[in-house]
This record gives C-alpha cells, structure tokens and sequence, in this order.
C-alpha cells in the first residue's frame, strides 16, 4: 500500500489557517517544527495529521463543499493511499517513520472556522493521527508506504 504527499500546510496559531509550506522537519515525540503544538510532550496522535485528497473530492461530491487542504487544519495531504488502514500501523512518510493512532475525526473547531455540513461530510473520513517515531524531513512528493 503506498501514495504520496501532495501538500504539506503548518501554522504556529491554532486559530489561523495552515500555509503550505515545501518540507518539514518531523521530531519524534515532539511533532512538526513550527506547528503550534510542538512540544517536549505531546499526547498520543498529535505529532502529525495526515488527510487524503480523495476525502476532500468525496466531501465536494456528495455535499457541495469545497474545502481546501488547509482548511481542513491536517498537516499532510495525500493521494493513493487508504488513511483509515493505518490506524493501529506502522508507516514511512518520506523518510519519516509513523504509526496509525486513530481516525483524525472532525471536531467542533473544525465546523466552527468551516461551514454547515463539513463534520458530518468528514465523518470516517476526516484523516489520521500519528505519531512519529523516527524524524526527519517530510517533502512534497515523497512517497507514503505502509
């Protein structure tokens, strides 16, 4: 099983849209640098978000909303690749070893900086969250393989 990064968005205010960026440096334990949360201990599952493109057109498709990939506050958007299997798995984004903690279901945060329809056109498909278990540099382009 395997697909590709696509975009990567950040932003170091949880209330402000992510801006894509080209790369990242990832740290284990710690997240993505210049992400708001980073931190020396952050819960499980909040080192790395991760939403697949075809969850985005699946929400345009069946509810009109167009959302675009920072809107959707996940930090790594991806194609090819079937998210919900990684729960529970080990992964390599790039060079970036992760594990599957759980879906990255919408939130109430979400709907509020969104519109009507968004948390119920997301549900079971709203993303991941990971941790990282061995860091370095997530691009553009690089490949994510289970």
């Amino acid at each position: 099983m395997s697909g590709v990064v696509e975009q990567i968005a950040i932003t170091s205010d949880r209330d402000a849209l992510p801006a894509p960026v080209p790369r990242v440096r990832a740290e284990a334990g710690r997240g993505i640098e210049g992400e708001y949360h980073w931190s020396e201990a952050s819960e499980a599952g909040q080192n790395l978000t991760l939403i697949a493109a075809e969850a985005l057109a699946g929400l345009r498709a069946d509810t009109g909303i167009e959302l675009s990939h920072e809107a959707s506050r996940r930090n790594v958007l991806t194609r090819g690749i079937d998210l919900n299997e990684l729960v529970g798995r080990r992964f390599h984004v790039g060079g970036v070893e992760c594990v599957g903690i759980e879906l990255c279901e919408p939130c109430n945060h979400l709907a509020k900086v969104t519109e009507r329809g968004v948390l119920r056109g997301l549900v079971h498909r709203g993303g991941l969250r990971a941790d990282i278990l061995s860091g370095g540099v997530i691009a553009v382009g690089d490949a994510v393989k289970a």
